[in-house]
Parts: structure tokens; C-alpha cells; sequence
């Protein structure tokens, strides 16, 4: 098969759809409304598809990498958001290194699991 890939849009889900489109603007994603209940979030010409529905099991076993050029100044930006003042149940994790590069970690508020990495 022979075709060129443009885009990678993964759908993800929301606890709380409203606070979380609140919540990805203000990491710097720009929203595309869709539909009463879904919008595209977009950066660099990558984006996910935000949807208005919860099934626990998805959201527990949903993660994002991100790749990015330089994850030491992306985690301090993430760190100048105050995120997890801002929004219950936000969580994030340090850089950790590991022999193909380095991520850190942030839990949106519904739980979903993003890795920020960049490789070596």
C-alpha cells in the first residue's frame, strides 16, 4: 500500500467535556468547534478530536505522546500554568530519562495519560 499520511487524530473523551475544552486551551491547544459535542484541538498542525462522552475503562487506558524538541523547557512551561491548581485531579510527573530519550507526564482532568517526550 502506497499513500502519504497527512494527520493522526486520536478521539478522547471527557469526564467533565466543558472543563476539559476549558482545560486544553489553556495548554496552548486551539479549538475547532465540531459539534455541540466534540471539537478538534490543534498545535503545530497536530491535533486529537475532544469528545463529550465517558466510559471509564477508555479514559484509564487512554495516553497521548507528544513529541516534542525540548522537553526540560516544555515541562517548565507546563509548570508556569499552574495546572494542577487550576483543575482537580491534574497530575504531573517529572522528567524521567531512560536510554531512547525523555518525557514527563500529565493527567488531564478526566485521567487521560500524556506523555511529553523527546528522543535522543
Amino acid at each position: 500500500m502506497e499513500h502519504k499520511a497527512i494527520s493522526i487524530r486520536p478521539f478522547i473523551g471527557a469526564k467533565n467535556y466543558e472543563l476539559s475544552r476549558r482545560f486544553y486551551r489553556d495548554l496552548g491547544f486551539q479549538e475547532s468547534i465540531i459539534s455541540p459535542n466534540m471539537s478538534y484541538f490543534k498545535t503545530e498542525g497536530l491535533g486529537f478530536y475532544l469528545q463529550d462522552a465517558y466510559v471509564q475503562d477508555w479514559i484509564d487506558n487512554s495516553m497521548i505522546f507528544l513529541e516534542v524538541d525540548d522537553v526540560a523547557r516544555y515541562w517548565n512551561e507546563l509548570l508556569a500554568l499552574d495546572l494542577t491548581t487550576k483543575y482537580e485531579g491534574v497530575k504531573l510527573t517529572p522528567i524521567r530519562v531512560y536510554d531512547w530519550g525523555r518525557e514527563c507526564f500529565l493527567h488531564d482532568p478526566s485521567g487521560i495519560l500524556w506523555h511529553f517526550g523527546e528522543f535522543v
